[in-house]
């Protein structure tokens, strides 16, 4: 099993930048593709961004030249830099790893709550 913990949301207004970081437990996380998840109320879970053990990395249309995933293996720890932030970012943001069909891996974290408002 793994488990993930995620840190660095907060109220940020439009147009801000925050910087989120996860760090993962068990040495298979560093083998898995990773990816940040979020979760508005109402609505369904969007896998935002994510990134091969290799580096190579993909974002959702709606956050494509806005967010940037990056990861440390040997920390085993995944970034995601959000600039450009807007309302319709507001959102509990999680990480974990991504399976075949896009979905989480394993059981989520508590996540980090990210509130986008002037």
């Amino acid at each position: 099993q793994v488990q993930f913990v995620e840190s660095g949301g907060g109220l940020v207004q439009p147009g801000g930048s925050l910087r989120l970081s996860c760090a993962a437990s068990g040495s298979i996380a560093i083998i898995l593709t990773m990816g940040w998840y979020r979760q508005a109320p109402g609505k369904q879970r969007e896998l935002v961004a994510s990134i091969t053990s290799g580096g190579t990395t993909n974002y959702a249309d709606s956050v494509k030249g806005r967010f940037t995933i990056s990861r440390e293996n040997a920390k085993k720890t995944v970034y995601l830099q959000m600039n450009s932030l807007k309302p319709e970012d507001t959102a509990v943001y999680y990480c974990n790893a991504v399976g075949p069909s896009s979905d989480p891996l394993f059981v989520s974290g508590q996540g980090t709550q990210v509130t986008v408002s002037s």
